[in-house]
């Protein structure tokens, strides 16, 4: 029997994020298996639960790829996206949010917020969506349930409200306390249907307190509500998940519910609150297209997929996942790609729960689903139906942190290798692959040392692809400080023709705007210059070239100015000290000699080659390299020793200040000191901070390094 066809107004979408080790998917077990979906849980131990189905996720023990899956519930459809944990895997938890309109926020009990924690809820705040903090571990030993709703109010305020507690935490957990709908919830040792009773007279006087909490939190969302609470002091069980479910939409409202997803106790009165009060895709902010056009969630409006993921599955191949933005999806749909022209047939469409899909009949605005065997469809591509050209691209990706030089161990690999990490970017745009002319390496970017690990895994494993890791070369720059001159003849004869160029130039630091020279010194000899010809070259590296032809009386011809700038320039591209690009420099071209028979352009292109080598190191010339920005989020108790190891590093601390209980760090550090450092935090830290980057500028490097790296390159040379 078929899936029934939801309405727009019967759909939930929800991202479920957390910590690594959070519980997510053992949660997502216990979700499905209430909802029907899966007869048995599976066990992470055991490497057969419904999320960490791909090999590399079995292999770590970790959550590396999004999984997309629904549970029906009371007449509703809940779409949920289990999110990676860590850090690494940031790429997956920012998509996820932005197609989902609610944020369930899994913590440890025995941890309470963690940086994970921290990271996902900045996430939540850029986009504006609500957020339900979950705790988890109930029956752990170390489990502080008072602890953790002390640091999340420290945190986030006042707008933490809880609906539930714990009676008794750590292993003998098995009850707890609703305080919206005033019961007891207790459990057998097997979890499931709990057993509801009223509040005893021990818990009587907690429950009326946080139950009063509750309702005024409500309340505020609503005029109506808030004038009936001045009045009555009380609301309905439906005035209030009216109150919170407006709450939620606005942020001004974080609700704590508690499960123990291990033993599946409190998982049922999760799922019933997500269908009761969590908002439905029609009552959250509308999303814009490129066109900066509001495009409301509307079955009856124009046909637009929006594709957000594509996983590569075995004996299947490439599955791609959409939200339906706006009208209705069918088997059959024939469709536009509105990134890449292209017309699209959509065979069958699904829906998820994880490597299992479920054929439908339809898919209705708001709805999360999948399809399979399309032509040339990439993440992030939208496909319209007729007379509709939208397009979106509204998810962002944090700048890579953690970059390494890659190449197969066997060059006949590299073809392969390279379309193998084409293939896996599409699954994960926060990898970033480059093949670096400036380099002369392939530089692979990700999130983090784990990160990459996993494409190397990946390659080494399905792939069957050996590969090495090494570290990226700095691209360094290279300029002078003062002016210099150099003369150099090309001479070579022999049978035939000959090879006959000399040319004589001048070397100096340039800086925007600066005026065309006048005269030159030479010899202790001063003379005036004529400006005959003057090109200005904006680099691709950055900064400039100009170069200026002040030659008189045809010493040298004009037509072999192109060939004498060539040579310039293949210096440029190939610095005299690191083999680095050079720039911020002005190139005076004043004499020179020609012979009427052996002068050609290859002669003047060494001759220019060789003088501008030689006035270049003459030039007092000097290193930079790249800084970046730095910030670092670190708990208040570390930041001491964050510091002192980027004061090793040769970073500037810029700032500090304290943003929800975390310090943050802002510095500049040059790139070769960042080379490692998402290991090195990440074992300062016990894995408790995070941090960004961003390029800045090109700085001078100071002169003990600059000799030492000058000394290495003609070593390698």
């Amino acid at each position: 029997m078929p899936m029934r066809v939801y309405q727009t107004n019967e759909i939930k979408n929800i991202a479920l994020l957390g910590n690594d080790g959070s519980g997510k998917t053992t949660l997502t077990e216990s979700l499905l298996f209430e909802a029907g979906i899966i007869n048995r849980r599976g066990r992470i131990t055991q490497k057969n639960t419904v999320s960490d189905y791909f090999p590399v996720e079995q292999e770590y023990g970790y959550s590396v790829f999004s999984t997309v899956y629904h549970v029906e519930w009371n007449g509703k459809k809940l779409n949920i996206i289990d999110c990676p944990g860590s850090d690494d895997f940031v790429g997956a938890a920012l998509t996820a949010l932005e197609v989902t309109d609610t944020a369930v926020l899994l913590i440890n009990g025995q941890y309470g917020p963690e940086v994970g924690t921290q990271n996902h809820f900045r996430y939540t705040e850029k986009l504006k969506k609500p957020v339900i903090f979950l705790v988890n571990q109930l029956d752990a030993e170390k489990c502080d349930y008072a602890t953790t709703i002390e640091r999340l109010t420290d945190i986030y305020g006042q707008k933490v409200v809880q609906v539930q507690y714990p009676i008794n935490e750590g292993p003998g957990f098995n009850a707890l306390i609703d305080v919206l709908l005033m019961k007891k919830y207790s459990w057998g040792p097997e979890g499931g249907a709990p057993t509801i009773e009223d509040i005893p007279e021990t818990e009587k006087a907690k429950a009326q307190e946080l139950h009063k909490a509750l309702v005024e939190a409500a309340a505020e969302n609503d005029e109506t509500l808030m004038e009936k609470f001045f009045e009555t002091e009380a609301l309905t069980e439906d005035e209030l998940r009216e109150g919170i479910r407006k709450g939620l939409i606005t942020r001004s409202i974080f609700p704590v519910f508690c499960v123990c997803a291990g033993k599946d106790m409190g998982v049922r009165r999760l799922m019933e609150f997500l269908g009761n009060v969590v908002p439905f895709v029609d009552e959250m902010p509308k999303v814009h297209n490129t066109r900066g056009e509001e495009i409301a969630v509307n079955t009856d409006g124009q046909q637009s997929l929006y594709f957000f993921k594509t996983g590569v599955e075995p004996h299947i191949g490439e599955v791609q996942y959409f939200k339906v933005m706006s009208g209705s999806v069918k088997p059959g749909d024939d469709l536009t790609n509105a990134d890449r022209g292209s017309r699209e047939r959509l065979g069958q469409i699904f829906v998820m729960a994880g490597a299992n899909r479920i054929p439908v009949d339809q898919l209705n605005a708001g709805d999360i689903g999948c399809t399979v065997k399309l032509k040339d469809v990439k993440t992030g591509n939208t496909l319209n139906g007729k007379d509709c050209d939208n397009r979106f691209d509204f998810i962002k990706y944090p700048n890579p942190k953690y970059s390494r030089a890659i190449k197969a161990v066997k060059e006949s690999d590299t073809e392969k290798m390279m379309t193998a990490l084409t293939r896996m970017r599409q699954e994960d745009p926060t990898w970033l692959v480059e093949q670096s002319k400036e380099l002369r390496q392939t530089i692979v970017r990700g999130q983090g040392e784990f990160h990459l690990r996993t494409l190397k895994w990946r390659l080494e494993n399905i792939d069957k692809i050996q590969i090495e890791f090494q570290e990226p070369r700095i691209p360094y720059r290279e300029t002078i400080t003062k002016s210099a001159s150099a003369e150099y003849r090309h001479k070579k004869q022999s049978g035939g023709a000959g090879q006959f160029g000399e040319v004589h130039l001048i070397v100096e630091p340039y800086a925007d705007g600066m005026p065309d020279p006048t005269t030159y010194k030479v010899n202790g000899q001063e003379c005036k210059l004529n400006v005959k010809g003057r090109e200005e070259i904006d680099l691709e590296w950055g900064g400039k070239l100009v170069f200026i032809n002040t030659v008189v009386g045809g010493a040298i011809d004009t037509r072999f100015m192109p060939a004498i700038l060539k040579g310039v320039m293949e210096k440029m591209e190939r610095g005299p000290l690191t083999g680095s690009y050079a720039r911020d420099v002005r190139v005076i071209v004043y004499d020179g000699k020609m012979h009427p028979v052996d002068s050609n352009e290859l002669s003047f292109m060494l001759a220019a080659r060789n003088a501008f080598s030689e006035a270049f190191r003459n030039a007092a010339p000097k290193i930079l390299e790249p800084i970046y920005d730095l910030e670092v989020y670190v708990p208040a108790e570390l930041t001491g020793d964050v510091m002192s190891d980027l004061q090793g590093r040769r970073a500037l601390i810029m700032g500090m200040d304290m943003e929800n209980g975390y310090q943050k760090l802002q510095a500049k550090i040059p790139l070769k000191e960042l080379s490692n450092y998402s290991i090195a935090l990440s074992s300062l830290t016990g894995g408790r901070a995070s941090f960004t980057t961003k390029f800045a500028s090109y700085e001078l490097m100071p002169n003990e390094l600059q000799q030492a790296l000058i000394q290495e390159h003609s070593n390698e040379e």
